[in-house]
């Protein structure tokens, strides 16, 4: 079975991932494949450079092919990507053509972006299954 998680609740990154998911995908025991992690609001901070958590999950996803993908409104509140939002303006208002944008002090792989930008980067590999912690 394949998984996607999107950290979307406080501390869901920090606590979750880094206390119960990252070690089972480390071991090889979490038996299910993780295709993809998206991140929302502050669980974004554990994909800097240099955190503990963070630098582990970069080798597992390398490893693994995993996407690691930053919502792009958070990120850039977060100054952890530069640029403007994928696929809204300044005002709020959608647009067609997606802006541009690049992380920022993040570990390895990681991607920013948003839920179109997550659609089409897990449409060649999509999960049975998307859990939402």
């Amino acid at each position: 079975m394949k998984i996607a998680y999107v950290f979307a609740l406080p501390r869901t990154a920090s606590y979750k991932l880094a206390q119960m998911i990252l070690p089972q995908l480390e071991a090889g025991t979490h038996g299910v494949e993780v295709v993809g992690m998206f991140f929302f609001d502050d669980n974004n901070f554990v994909l800097r450079k240099g955190d503990p958590i963070g630098e582990r999950l970069a080798k597992v996803a390398k490893a693994s092919g995993m996407l690691l993908m930053m919502c792009d409104m958070c990120a850039l509140e977060r100054n952890l990507a530069e640029g403007e939002p994928r696929w809204c303006d300044a005002e709020g208002t959608g647009r067609t053509e997606p802006g541009e944008i690049r992380t920022v002090g993040t570990v390895e792989g990681v991607q920013v972006g948003c839920f179109p930008d997550l659609y089409g980067a897990l449409a060649g590999n999509p999960p049975d299954q998307v859990i939402t912690l």
